[in-house]
C-alpha cells in the first residue's frame, strides 16, 4: 500500500459524498474503480467505501428526511428483502477475484450513466400503488441486495433508478428512500467483508472524513434542483467515467 496516494483518495472521497447525496446514491460503485486507479489493490478497492458509505448516505437522507421524501413503505420491504440477499451476495465474494468485480462495476457504471442520459426519468411521478406493487418491490429489494453484497456497495447505484422505472417514485422520493435503504443495507456488507478481510481501515478514513459532510451538501443542492436535468449530466459524466475505466483497465 506505499504507492497508494492518500490525497487522491481524500478527493476521491469529497466527490463521490457530495455525487451521491446529489443523485440519491451510495457512491461505493463509483469509488470503487476509482480507488483501483489509484494504487489501491481490487478487492480492497471494491470493500473499503462501504463503510464509509453508512454515515455518509445517512448524512444526505437527513437532508431529504427533513423535507418527508422518504417513503416509509419503501423503506420497510425493501430493507426485509434486502438486508438478507446482501448477506447472500457477500459471501459469493469467496468464489469471484477482486478483479472480476471491478470490471463488472466499470459495466455497471458505464450502463446506467447511458440510461440515465438518453432515458431520464420524468420530473413527477403519480402516488399511485398498482396490485403488485410489492411483489415488485421485493424482487428490486432482492436484485439490489444481492448486487450490493457480491460488489461491496450499498446499491444506491442500483436502488434509485430501479425505484424510479420499476416502482414509479416521484424522482426525489426515489432518491430519498434510497439513500435510507442503502445506509442500512450498507451494514452486513460490511461485517461480512470485514470478517473476509479485505477492508483497510485506513482507507475508510481517509475516503469518510471527505465524503460524509460533502454528502449532505449533495443532498441539499439536489432539493433545490430540476431533478431531470440533474440526470441527464450526471448519466452523460457517469458514461464517460464507466467506459474511460474499462479502457484503462483493459
Amino acid at each position: 500500500m506505499a504507492s497508494v496516494n492518500w490525497w487522491a483518495i481524500f478527493a476521491i472521497g469529497a466527490s463521490v459524498g457530495f455525487l451521491g447525496g446529489l443523485f440519491g446514491k451510495g457512491g461505493s460503485a463509483i469509488a470503487t474503480p476509482l480507488l483501483h486507479l489509484v494504487g489501491v489493490p481490487a478487492i480492497i478497492a471494491v470493500a473499503a467505501p462501504l463503510p464509509a458509505t453508512i454515515p455518509s448516505t445517512l448524512a444526505a437522507t437527513w437532508a431529504y428526511w427533513r423535507e418527508r421524501l422518504v417513503d416509509g413503505e419503501v423503506l420497510r420491504w425493501s430493507l426485509g428483502f434486502g438486508v438478507p440477499a446482501t448477506v447472500l451476495g457477500a459471501l459469493l465474494t469467496l468464489w469471484i477475484s477482486g478483479g472480476v468485480l471491478v470490471e463488472a462495476t466499470d459495466v455497471i457504471i458505464a450502463a446506467l450513466g447511458l440510461r440515465f442520459f438518453f432515458w431520464p426519468q420524468e420530473a413527477e411521478r403519480l402516488w399511485g400503488r398498482p396490485a403488485h406493487y410489492r411483489a415488485r418491490l421485493a424482487v428490486v429489494a432482492t436484485v439490489v441486495g444481492i448486487a450490493s453484497g457480491l460488489l461491496a456497495n450499498s446499491g444506491g447505484f442500483l436502488l434509485a433508478p430501479l425505484y424510479l422505472a420499476v416502482l414509479r417514485l416521484p424522482i426525489k422520493a426515489a432518491f430519498a428512500s434510497s439513500l435510507a435503504v442503502a445506509a442500512v443495507l450498507g451494514v452486513p456488507g460490511t461485517i461480512v467483508h470485514w470478517a473476509l478481510g479485505h477492508i483497510d481501515w485506513r482507507i475508510v478514513g481517509v475516503f469518510g472524513a471527505a465524503s460524509i459532510p460533502l454528502s449532505y451538501v449533495g443532498a441539499r443542492v439536489a432539493l433545490r434542483a430540476n431533478g431531470e436535468r440533474l440526470e441527464r449530466v450526471y448519466g452523460g459524466a457517469l458514461a464517460i467515467l464507466g467506459i474511460s475505466l474499462l479502457f484503462v483497465g483493459s
